[in-house]
């Protein structure tokens, strides 16, 4: 019954854990140039990835035996026994990433072995060699991956948008740009130049890749200990963000996902940045390759660090001495904290005195005599004071007949639809209502009472508004009085590209300036009050985790994160008329008990179930 698999069968389930996307091809052939010491690398797209992924670099290059031998399974030239996984000074070392490569599309190689006149061409079609020849080419290699996915239809069927693809390829290319800011580095996607990113220092590195914004924005951190030497850079506290926070760790030159350590420098931010928001850090760690296990998932992004606790430490240490040294916190003077007050000095050296002012307590200007006064030619001048007003339920009820007047006058200006909108509105049943921990909603009922998310309730009332909106042809839109900047990377800006249409759709007006910055002309009618730029970069977040190229999905997953991030927030104290008015639209909808996605919105208990719990 048990059988040995091909290993045609063997590369494709590799493939699967190595090769998740697009992505993943760069990556692990990027990550080999730099390993082959490589200075240039130049990377190619088609169709985010889809039609061809091309990395061509000037390294060390390579023989026609190791061309044709390094789409083997576990053949690599990083290592060559199992001690060497605690000593790693390369990026790779599992050797599965060029056959799994090999086994899901088609790869063309031209490679030539630096100090050699010849190089070799390779071509491999789903792990079979079909040709191999010398080849002219430049020192170093030129791997071009086609089709990718062209035989596991199933795998290529669960590629997202190419709009969603190229971001992800972006957001890797970020990370492997960052850390070997030694290198330099070109992306061109569908002929178009995306980065041209040349050789220096860190920093500069970083704003190359992020915008000149960045530059007064960070504080530098060197550390240098015994376990682990740190280098990078963290912000300033008013610079942290609520959305797309830039939150960066590698350690000797690889990219890491820690959350221990990402936690040790957000502790450092503590009451010095709201609780929402996110710092930006780029750290980059040092430490002895024998103390880390960077073998525990193919994707290499999982270290364990064996001092795990004092690094920690030694972290928020560092991040608190930058922050303090640069004058980043804030900082407050005790020493004159209940120090008495000094009065000011005269030129005599004597305490000033401010001059006397004599008040007469019983002074009423609103009661005083009218009085005469003498003038000086024998004639008389009259200065009249106020007369009290002593007559008020007159001039109270005059005031009402003048308001009474006036409401009548405004009745008859309202048209009568809004007339018949105005009375529905009044008319509405009012409920016995109240607030639980500023998150749930509880309504007395005939037949108990509803205990209603406040959040999902309102989310769910403007999705079925932004959708009745989306689907006429009568969309209602709220123009900006001076249009916001929405400034974006290049990987959320390919995230917008894809997703405008729908938000156009449901009032939104956008118009790209270059460079990743967009115009917010208008916003849908009733966001009012809620913050744009936050609001669609909590679009453009959500999306960048994953999207749908059918329209229609992709449609209402827009409404939805709309209506979600626009909708009251928990947390948020309601009066007793926004209450009514929450449950009064609610109870409105056709569909009310649970959201789009399935979430329910309220529960009831009958006065059945509150006996029985009594």
């Amino acid at each position: 019954m048990i059988k040995l698999l091909p290993d045609s069968v063997a590369n494709q389930i590799a493939a699967g854990e190595v090769i998740q996307r697009p992505a993943s091809v760069i990556k692990e052939l990027v990550e080999n140039a730099v390993d082959a010491g490589a200075t240039h690398i130049h990377i190619v797209l088609r169709d985010a990835g889809r039609t061809l992924i091309q990395v061509i670099d000037d390294g060390q290059g390579m023989s026609p035996t190791d061309a044709r031998l390094a789409f083997e399974r576990h053949s690599t030239s990083k290592i060559r026994e199992a001690a060497d996984l605690f000593t790693l000074h390369t990026m790779g070392f599992r050797g599965e990433a060029l056959a799994s490569i090999a086994a899901i599309s088609h790869v063309e190689l031209r490679t030539c072995l630096r100090g050699e006149q010849l190089g070799t061409r390779l071509l491999i079609n789903a792990s079979q060699c079909e040709s191999q020849e010398p080849y002219v080419c430049p020192v170093g290699a030129n791997f071009m991956v086609k089709d990718l996915f062209f035989n596991v239809p199933a795998r290529r069927k669960f590629l997202k948008s190419n709009q969603v693809e190229l971001s992800n390829i972006i957001k890797e290319f970020e990370k492997l740009a960052l850390v070997n800011y030694n290198v330099e580095f070109k992306l061109t996607h569908n002929d178009k130049n995306m980065y041209h990113l040349l050789a220096g220092s860190f920093k500069q590195r970083i704003v190359a890749l992020f915008g000149n914004n960045l530059d007064q924005q960070l504080v530098p951190l060197a550390v240098d200990t015994s376990l682990v030497k740190i280098n990078g850079f963290v912000s300033r506290p008013e610079n942290a963000r609520r959305r797309g926070a830039l939150q960066f760790l590698f350690v000797n030159g690889r990219y890491m996902r820690h959350p221990y350590f990402s936690k040790a420098v957000t502790t450092c931010y503590e009451n010095l940045i709201a609780p929402d928001a996110q710092p930006l850090y780029f750290l980059d760690f040092t430490v002895d390759p024998e103390t880390i296990d960077v073998n525990i998932h193919p994707t290499k992004t999982e270290i364990k660090f064996e001092n795990e606790v004092p690094i920690w430490q030694i972290v928020a240490a560092a991040v608190r001495e930058a922050l303090g040294r640069y004058g980043a916190v804030p900082s407050i003077d005790f020493d004159n904290v209940g120090a008495p007050i000094i009065p000011a000095m005269n030129g005599d050296n004597k305490p000033t005195e401010a001059p006397p002012v004599a008040l007469d307590p019983n002074y009423n200007p609103f009661n005083q005599p009218t009085e005469r006064h003498g003038g000086g030619s024998g004639g008389e001048h009259h200065a009249k004071r106020p007369v009290p007003m002593t007559d008020w339920e007159a001039l109270y009820r005059d005031f009402e007949k003048s308001r009474a007047d006036a409401l009548n006058n405004a009745d008859s200006l309202v048209p009568d639809e809004e007339a018949k909108e105005l009375s529905a509105i009044e008319t509405t049943a009012e409920h016995d209502c109240f607030q639980i921990d500023k998150r749930f909603v509880v309504a007395a009922t005939n037949a108990g009472m509803l205990l209603i998310d406040q959040h999902r309730a309102h989310a769910t009332i403007l999705y079925n508004a932004y959708r009745a909106q989306a689907q006429s042809a009568n969309v209602t839109s709220q123009s900006v009085l001076f249009p916001e900047v929405l400034r974006l990377t290049p990987a959320q800006n390919a995230i917008l590209c894809e997703v405008k249409p729908q938000l156009e759709s449901i009032g939104f007006s956008l118009s790209q300036l270059g460079g990743g910055d967009w115009a917010v002309n208008a916003v849908p009618a009733g966001l009012q009050g809620v913050e744009a730029n936050d609001l669609l970069l909590s679009v453009v977040d959500d999306f960048s985790q994953g999207g749908d190229s059918l329209k229609d999905k992709l449609d209402q997953r827009v409404l939805m994160t709309v209506a979600s991030r626009a909708a009251i927030s928990r947390g948020r104290v309601l009066t007793h008329d926004e209450m009514n008015k929450l449950i009064n639209d609610l109870f409105a909808l056709p569909e009310n008990r649970y959201t789009p996605s399935g979430k329910a919105i309220y529960r009831e208990l009958t006065l059945e179930q509150l006996e029985k719990m009594l």
